[in-house]
């Protein structure tokens, strides 16, 4: 980095070129007495501090701009956020005056907002940024779908995905592959759907459907929405096919640091049933609340040969990527790890192959899962199920109005934050996922709902699928998909996933002051 261009990147004194020059011009004045130096170098520089204090007005603004301009990882594509860009703090503060608001000047200074960029996010308050809570809800256990009505384009049909563990519905006599057309005896319909179902106690009543006729039955199944914890895993089980011993894994939750330990204590279950493979089966995934270190453990889970071998590389922008490679080299890669904490082992399964299910409602695959598969496949064999994923390769921070951009010694005068996309990810062989990850077996976008089976069973056609590839390696024939061509209207857990503001790193900045 130039030096004039880190002065400005760090928030020194914008006039700094000019401050500095005339400094050197009188320096070089011999004939001036000691004291008249000293006197004229302190008047420069109280100028020059003078000038570069920041207006309350445009504080928060300043922040943006300062923050966006040092890290943000499509900084040199923003002609605005160049370091030539303004040759003075007023210069730049006049500029900051210019916007509406604070949000107005931010998404200003995106790239290609909201094709290349969706993700980066203004935070007006930091008291908001916090580490995921253990998912909870007020529910009575039913995960459902809505399409429309065949024949009757006003009514809807619902059907059941799955039911969740200790819920009010695992009480009742309704299981994945229930259809229902009403409500307490009202026909469900794309009008009332949303509010009949949300009430905190319904009667269902249920139907058979053959693809294109309901059928409504004298069957009723009462059930009532409580407060309830999910649980960290929602199933696993191991299915001895030949020589293999294979491990299935069937997880919701988010990639936070809440569920990591329950997490490693599954693979200790694989582990001591001796499993070869693992089917990690993501289709009703959240997604959200992930890190880098969280997906390096994940990844040393289903592995553990290569402790301490690189797993995941950060590219930072062209300012900062150097300054990185020069005085925090280390900070740049994610290793595997053999600890989840320094009193706990990870429990690597050594497996060389592994198997991702991402079909579900339109998903493509949240950006851990994709950091998940890129990083791992440059070591063993990811196979992934599902459809080409969205190819989200950028990493987010969270920046704070202080002189390294850390939470301590923050701006009190206000409490916005930002979290821009800084860099992208590379796995060991510098490869990316820019443009997706190709499946290496494609499905539908919707599951068959004329042919659910049962979660965890050989007769849920998507497990089936993948066991079968296991033992004969053959991918079978492309998937018929929605041949009755249903109109998809609602997930329940598509509404409930998270929005996927990329994986986070924490990172040590610099000083800026």
């Amino acid at each position: 980095m130039e030096t004039d261009e880190f002065y400005k990147a760090s928030g020194y004194c914008y006039a700094s070129i000019q401050t500095r020059i005339l400094l050197l011009i009188v320096l070089s004045m011999k004939n001036l007495s000691k004291l008249s130096i000293l006197f004229l170098t302190i008047s420069i520089l109280f100028a020059c501090s003078k000038e570069d204090k920041i207006p309350a007005d445009v504080a928060v603004n300043d922040f943006i701009w300062k923050g966006l301009n040092a890290y943000y990882l499509h900084q040199d594509k923003i002609s605005n956020l160049s370091d030539r860009k303004f040759s003075s703090q007023p210069e730049l503060n006049n500029y900051l005056r210019g916007f509406t608001d604070s949000e107005e000047l931010f998404t200003s200074l995106l790239f290609d907002r909201p094709n290349t960029d969706n993700k980066s996010v203004l935070i007006s308050d930091y008291n908001t940024v916090k580490t995921p809570a253990v998912r909870t809800a007020i529910t009575n256990g039913i995960e459902f779908g809505i399409i429309e009505e065949p024949g009757n384009p006003a009514n809807v049909l619902g059907y059941v995905t799955h039911i969740l563990p200790n819920s009010n519905a695992t009480l009742k006599d309704i299981t994945r592959g229930t259809f229902f057309n009403a409500v307490d005896g009202v026909q469900l319909t794309k009008e009332n759907y949303t509010q009949r179902l949300s009430a905190t106690t319904t009667e269902l009543s249920i139907a058979t459907f053959d693809g294109s006729i309901v059928t409504s039955t004298a069957k009723k199944v009462q059930l009532t929405k409580t407060a309830y914890t999910h649980v960290p895993v929602f199933m696993s089980k191991t299915f001895v096919e030949g020589t293999n011993t294979i491990g299935y894994l069937l997880y919701n939750n988010d990639f936070s640091t809440n569920y990591i330990a329950d997490l490693n204590n599954t693979f200790l279950e694989f582990k001591n049933q001796g499993a070869t493979q693992l089917v990690f089966d993501l289709r009703y995934n959240i997604g959200g609340g992930s890190f880098a270190k969280t997906i390096a453990q994940m990844a040393s889970m289903i592995t553990g040969q290569f402790a301490n071998q690189p797993l995941i590389k950060e590219k930072w922008n062209v300012k900062a990527q150097p300054w990185f490679e020069t005085n925090q080299p280390d900070s740049l890669i994610t290793n595997f790890s053999d600890q989840l904490n320094p009193t706990t082992a990870i429990n690597g399964l050594q497996l060389t192959d592994v198997y991702l299910i991402l079909n579900g409602t339109n998903f493509k695959g949240s950006s851990a899962i994709e950091l998940l598969i890129n990083s791992l496949r440059s070591y063993i064999n990811v196979h992934v199920v599902g459809r080409k994923t969205a190819g989200n390769n950028t990493g987010a921070i969270t920046l704070y109005n202080s002189a390294d951009y850390d939470f301590e010694g923050r701006n009190t005068d206000h409490t916005y934050a930002l979290q821009p996309i800084v860099l992208e990810f590379l796995n060991k062989n510098d490869e990316s996922y820019a443009t997706g990850i190709i499946p290496s077996i494609e499905t539908c976008a919707e599951e068959d709902i004329l042919n659910l089976g049962v979660l965890g069973e050989t007769s849920d056609p998507l497990l089936e699928n993948v066991l079968n590839y296991i033992a004969t390696g053959i991918i079978g024939a492309n998937p018929v998909c929605n041949p009755n061509n249903f109109e998809f209207l609602y997930s329940s857990i598509q509404a409930q996933r998270i929005f996927d503001a990329g994986v986070f790193i924490e990172q040590n900045l610099p000083n800026t002051y």
